[in-house]
């Protein structure tokens, strides 16, 4: 059974930093990428960060470039992201989702398996 749980989420003021993490299970983590997206009331899901679980490459949309980011520790078959300098517009719920590494990338419509989601809210 594949299973991703994200953590982390809360509620922080405009400047201020949160750390995420998704445990996954039910998979051979190094076969995967993973990604984080988000979703705002009333908009689509976007794709914020990706990382190659077997080369560790990464990937970042540009709104998060330089503020977030991505990490994994194949240990324990967890991913991280870090972000920092949030700012209202990165009030959402946040998703990881696995999909196999072929096709890492951004675009939510690739990935096979997701999270529930945690909220981060941030204030001005």
């Amino acid at each position: 059974e594949v299973q991703l749980v994200e953590s982390g989420g809360g509620s922080v003021r405009a400047g201020g930093s949160l750390r995420l993490s998704c445990a996954t299970s039910g998979f051979t983590f190094d076969d995967y990428a993973i990604g984080w997206f988000r979703q705002a009331p009333g908009k689509e899901r976007e794709g914020v960060s990706c990382i190659d679980s077997s080369d560790g490459r990464t990937y970042y949309a540009d709104s998060v470039k330089g503020r977030f980011s991505i990490s994994s520790d194949n240990a324990k078959n967890t991913v991280y992201l870090e972000m920092n300098n949030l700012k209202p517009e990165d009030t959402a719920i946040y998703y990881c989702a696995a999909v196999p590494r072929i096709v890492a990338g951004l675009l939510p419509a690739l990935y096979h398996h997701w999270g529930l989601g945690t909220q981060v809210t941030v204030s001005s």
